[in-house]
């Protein structure tokens, strides 16, 4: 489902509404259920909402004023190629959609799948060390290797973010940047190149407009999404306090797997990591095959082998319904993203990417750059 240009409209207004907490607005946002009928119904939401706080109501009245933001603010996106994603969309992670403080909407330049079959973050300290970088690029190596289908997701900040999302470009992932202000801008600028290089490759993501700076509290808000949108959170380097840690801590809440590099004892780099683990709060990590193992992804690993050996081609596979009828779709129109599979095969993402799977195993699709599915002919 795709919103419409007066939705999404509607939605950044009440986004970008002050006097809403974040649950606030996601309960008025799912009791409702369309932005356009809360902005339709501002002088008397009551009727809709009942139990609507008096706060609320007032904010709504004086919501034109956003309205207008928000015009000018859609502009600049449809000028940029910029997607606007909200909350109903099928293309707005759906992992994150699970999260009671869930942007209302998001911003995104990019062409990965937000929705990808293995999402995984990566956080640590901005002081990455030799070793933490080492661990990076180790393990991102090896996990390519085992599991090639993989999201990066970290923060394109100094240190272990930046060279996460370095290293996925090395290795063929792709790589989403959560930034902690608006596409129109990018921090640290030393960054730039990389984040150019993310788009062909990647994304850039953020709940935050133009014009908006890179506060301090919106990187600690950038920090949800980065845990909300993944399987899995990784903590590389960090201290006993900093944004590697309220990361991971946002991920264990949001349930989420948290694991966690161990380091020397009295590194100070490594002292967050150390807490966490002898805390039971995130699992030693030490390499991928662990990884691997400790999130059920094993059959990644023999599907992986099995491509690197090469599939062989059954030339009549046997088929159950729910496989022909993917396969009746990529045969009317060949090489789709799973969300656009998704809805020509009315199958849901979840059991669809099962079926996929096996149709991989058969010999019957394989994968492209992009997240694409290519039925082979």
């Amino acid at each position: 489902m795709k919103s419409s240009e007066r939705e999404q409209i509607c939605t950044m207004a009440l986004a970008r509404q002050q006097f809403f907490n974040l649950a606030e607005a996601r309960y008025l946002y799912e009791t409702v259920g369309s932005a356009t009928d809360i902005v339709e119904h501002r002088h008397d939401i009551a009727d809709l909402v009942p139990d609507a706080a008096p706060r609320v109501a007032e904010a709504l009245r004086g919501i034109d004023s956003w309205i207008e933001q928000a015009k000018a603010e859609w502009q600049y996106t449809a000028q940029y190629n910029i997607q606007v994603l909200t909350l109903h969309d099928d293309d707005y992670p759906n992992r994150l959609r699970e999260c009671d403080d869930a942007p209302l909407v998001l911003f995104y330049k990019g062409n990965a799948d937000l929705n990808a079959r293995r999402v995984v973050c990566i956080v640590g300290t901005r002081r990455c060390t030799v070793y933490g970088q080492d661990m990076i690029r180790r393990f991102m190596a090896d996990l390519r290797h085992h599991c090639p289908e993989v999201l990066i997701v970290s923060g394109l900040a100094y240190g272990v973010d930046i060279c996460a999302h370095n290293e996925a470009l090395v290795c063929g992932y792709p790589t989403v940047g959560v930034l902690a202000h608006g596409l129109d801008d990018l921090y640290p600028a030393r960054h730039r190149q990389v984040a150019q290089r993310m788009v062909g490759q990647g994304g850039l993501l953020t709940e935050f407009t133009t014009h908006t700076n890179a506060d301090k509290m919106n990187f600690v808000r950038r920090n949800r999404i980065v845990a909300g949108m993944a399987d899995a959170c990784i903590l590389v380097e960090s201290a006993a306090h900093g944004g590697g840690m309220i990361t991971a801590e946002l991920a264990r809440e949001y349930n989420r797997e948290v694991f966690a590099f161990p380091g020397r004892v009295g590194d100070c780099y490594s002292e967050g990591c150390n807490n966490l683990i002898s805390q039971n709060v995130a699992a030693l990590l030490t390499g991928a095959e662990g990884f691997l193992k400790a999130m059920g992804w094993e059959t990644d690993a023999k599907l992986a082998k099995a491509q690197k050996q090469g599939i062989p081609r059954q030339l009549f596979p046997d088929l159950s319904e729910e496989e022909q009828n993917v396969v009746n779709v990529l045969q009317a129109q060949n090489d789709l993203q799973i969300n656009m599979l998704s809805v020509q095969s009315n199958v849901p993402i979840g059991q669809l990417t099962a079926i996929l799977f096996q149709l991989e195993m058969k010999g019957v699709v394989r994968t492209l750059a992009g997240g694409m599915y290519h039925l082979l002919k």
